[in-house]
């Protein structure tokens, strides 16, 4: 049975959080909890990475860097143009509608208003760095 008291560090099984690389922790952090009303958990200080909590998951913002031990010839570097995207975190809503009034007055970018598709209405934004995030509600 899965655990559903969503820790950051579980005591059975595992949790899921999204790791972005980001060129402004600060600038990130402002996003991921003013804006998309998240409780950050780690403020990135002393050259840490910043927590976010986002309703039942985790976003962890950090800074890019070479090469580790345990990452032999890997990079981590923000995104440096927005055209090629390999991933991007999905936020389901229960009203798309709301949460883009309420983010776009806030000060999210949108790329366009939401439209509505076969399955759901979707819109996607960009946090500071220009990571693609869609935001959908499912039909009912």
């Amino acid at each position: 049975m899965p655990d559903t008291t969503y820790e950051m560090f579980p005591r059975t099984g595992f949790t899921v959080t999204h790791f972005l690389v980001s060129a402004n922790i600060k600038k990130s952090m402002d996003f991921y909890s003013r804006i998309l009303g998240g409780k950050v958990v780690m403020d990135g200080e002393n050259g840490k990475p910043c927590v976010v909590q986002l309703e039942n998951t985790w976003v962890i913002i950090n800074l890019g860097g070479g090469p580790t031990d345990d990452k032999p010839d890997i990079y981590l570097a923000a995104p440096k143009d927005g055209e090629a995207v390999s991933s991007f975190m999905n936020i389901r809503v229960a009203n798309i509608a709301e949460c883009y009034e309420r983010w776009k007055g806030l000060g999210a970018e949108f790329l366009t208003e939401p439209k509505v598709h076969e399955a759901e209405t979707r819109c996607y934004m960009r946090d500071p760095d220009g990571h693609l995030i869609e935001v959908g509600e499912a039909k009912k």
